[in-house]
């Protein structure tokens, strides 16, 4: 799927990442930007969701992170998955700064128009974050709560399980599950009545 590359993408590159970021702490400068380009595309787009779809911003909040990780590499512990999560929760604190600089409150991208299919109803919460979009993903959070927001751009653009992704909101990994779940679905009952529009009469 899109940047992100959902859970079992970017699980599936947490060995090499895992490898990277070791070898990044032995002084690796490759191995380093091994792990930039791994982490760097879900990092943006969980930031686009935070800040807006301004990329420019969520460019710079990103490149403020990034200088933050690689200050502190030396003091992560923890495999490939968990530094995709020290890094989610390093970037959001750095998303807030930001927030708190222009005072006002975190917000999804815009809404936009041309909204596409979700999963049909039988999918499960799993088939269904694998099955959006980065794109669609920031354009579609913009009416929900913003535990729900958060807990799916975690899930489906950054990538993470649901453990980690408790971690980095300091919640309980059943309440980020349940919080992606209720953000999934609300998703599809606001898209039904547009897709229902969209396709109008033929001939």
């Amino acid at each position: 799927m899109g940047q992100g590359g959902g859970p079992r993408r970017a699980q599936a590159h947490d060995e090499e990442l895992g490898r990277a970021v070791a070898a990044a702490q032995a002084g690796d400068e490759a191995a380093f930007a091994v792990a930039y380009r791994l982490v760097q595309p879900g990092l943006v787009g969980y930031l686009r969701g935070l800040v807006g779809t301004d990329g420019e911003t969520a460019e710079d909040v990103a490149a403020e992170a990034w200088l933050e990780i690689a200050r502190d590499l030396g003091r992560f512990h923890g495999d490939g998955a968990g530094f995709r999560g020290w890094t989610a929760t390093i970037a959001r604190h750095r998303a807030f700064d930001h927030l708190r600089r222009l005072k006002a409150r975190p917000r999804p991208a815009p809404l936009e128009q041309d909204l596409l299919e979700l999963p049909g109803p039988h999918s499960t919460s799993a088939a269904a974050l694998e099955a959006i979009s980065t794109e669609r993903v920031l354009a579609l959070v913009a009416a929900l709560p913003r535990d729900q927001a958060e807990a799916v751009l975690l899930r489906v653009i950054v990538g993470l399980d649901a453990p980690t992704a408790a971690r980095v909101l300091g919640k309980r990994p059943g309440a980020v599950r349940t919080a992606a779940h209720r953000g999934l679905k609300n998703l599809g009952e606001r898209l039904r009545p547009q897709a229902g529009r969209s396709q109008g009469p033929v001939g």
